[in-house]
């Protein structure tokens, strides 16, 4: 059985979205096994056409070619994929439709998504059929939305009082959360979950604005409290800009779509094959930028122990002036808990492979295009800020009990290769580095 559709695209600057090109998705009850996509010929004549995918649907065909395409890794296009509704975004819409889990083919969550999915893409049953309309809550209905989000992870049923969360709660990831508007903008409300250890909203905002201190891309963040106490974390979306009355949309891919990978590929997957596709794929005059600040990402996260690092967690913005990918602000960043003193990260960080130190990533530094002092440079940056988290924590207003919860996730740099980066910087660099 097949579903037959269209994908349409949000271009840069554009409020209404455009066809460009055919969906088919071959489906065996609640199964995916292929699809099928091919561009429309007036999407190809467009100045402005947007690939929709970087490597597995390029502009390379041209007007009036039969050409389609089928994934690299069957059986959902990479794109396709990222604009999906994740594991969170299922529970959601199968709470609004009264099914149990995983109980629908993947054309009816693609459907079913809503407006307000991650990026600029959209999924039509055919060319005549509108955007699916949908205003998002004030934040004024974050206790609304959190008691809604409460049900749905207990499994009971949704009151009409609460179904706002059904139009508000289908974004990707695993934690609960919702989209409200907040200061003219769209932002993630991201809440506590039933079975947390910690004040995970609470830590991550710190987290996350600790990371903005060591100078890295952060979007703005806020944090809520609520009547009963609990906290709600705020990060502005950054696939979206408010112009006006609308909501221009930013077409994004995961760095798991950017190297055509499928999930079973993304543990031990190389930054430096990242990196790689900044320098091919990248807008010409912020590939330099880019690196360096995926590098410094790393750094980050080898010192807070962020091991969630996985390729569906880094992102691609498309610019349609340079023509090119720019890495996304960084997003979903917590500290994890743990006593091992060897720890690795999800994703490969140099000729050590996963190990998270930071010798081993200073030996991968030329894959970054940087000299090896610059590289060590970028890594003392970021470990002179975490030294301070704590104090940086309690003036956020993360208490005392959470930050003794999360103090083991946070590095001493000294004990893990902070030696060779400060002689990495004492050193005269030769004339190869």
């Amino acid at each position: 059985m097949s579903w037959n559709g269209w994908v349409f695209i949000y271009l840069p600057g554009k409020a209404v979205a455009v066809p460009a090109g055919s969906l088919e998705l071959v489906e065996q009850g609640v199964e995916s096994t292929t699809s099928i996509f091919g561009y429309g010929r007036r999407y190809l004549e467009r100045p402005d056409a947007v690939p929709v995918a970087p490597l597995s649907l390029p502009l390379t065909c041209r007007p009036g070619d039969e050409l389609t395409y089928t994934p690299v890794l069957p059986p959902l296009f990479g794109a396709v994929r990222d604009a999906a509704p994740d594991f969170w975004g299922r529970r959601v819409l199968e709470a609004r439709l009264k099914v149990p889990p995983d109980s629908m083919p993947e054309s009816v969550y693609l459907l079913q998504a809503g407006p307000h999915r991650f990026g600029a893409l959209d999924f039509r049953s055919d060319l005549a059929s509108p955007e699916a309309p949908g205003l998002l809550p004030p934040l004024t209905q974050l206790e609304y939305l959190l008691e809604a989000a409460d049900r749905i992870q207990a499994g009971a049923p949704i009151p009409a009082q609460l179904e706002q969360i059904f139009l508000a709660g289908s974004m990707g990831g695993a934690r609960p959360k919702a989209l409200v508007i907040h200061n003219g903008e769209q932002y993630l409300a991201k809440f506590p979950a039933i079975k947390d250890g910690f004040n995970v909203p609470a830590v991550e905002r710190a987290c996350l604005e600790l990371a903005r201190k060591a100078g890295l891309d952060v979007p703005p963040t806020d944090i809520k409290t609520l009547a009963d106490g609990r906290q709600v974390m705020l990060i502005e979306r950054f696939d979206r800009r408010a112009t006006g009355d609308a909501f221009h949309r930013r077409h994004c891919v995961s760095a798991l779509t950017l190297l055509a990978k499928h999930e079973a590929e993304s543990l031990g997957a190389p930054y430096e094959d990242i990196a790689a596709k900044i320098g091919e794929l990248g807008v010409d005059a912020g590939v330099k930028a880019d690196r360096g600040e995926l590098y410094g990402r790393i750094a980050f996260n080898i010192l807070v122990s962020n091991d969630d690092d996985h390729l569906r967690n880094h992102a691609f913005v498309w610019d349609g002036g340079g023509k090119g990918w720019r890495l996304s602000p960084m997003y979903d960043v917590v500290p994890r808990p743990q006593l091992a003193h060897e720890r690795y990260l999800h994703l490969s960080v140099g000729p050590q492979g996963r190990l998270a130190t930071l010798d081993n990533l200073l030996e991968a530094h030329g894959s970054f295009g940087l000299l090896r002092k610059d590289a060590a440079a970028i890594i003392d940056r970021i470990a002179r800020v975490t030294r301070e988290w704590r104090i940086f924590f309690e003036d956020l207003g993360v208490s005392a009990v959470d930050c003794d919860k999360v103090a083991s996730a946070f590095r001493r740099p000294g004990e893990i290769g902070l030696e060779a980066v400060e002689s990495a910087l004492r050193r005269r660099p030769a004339p190869s580095e």
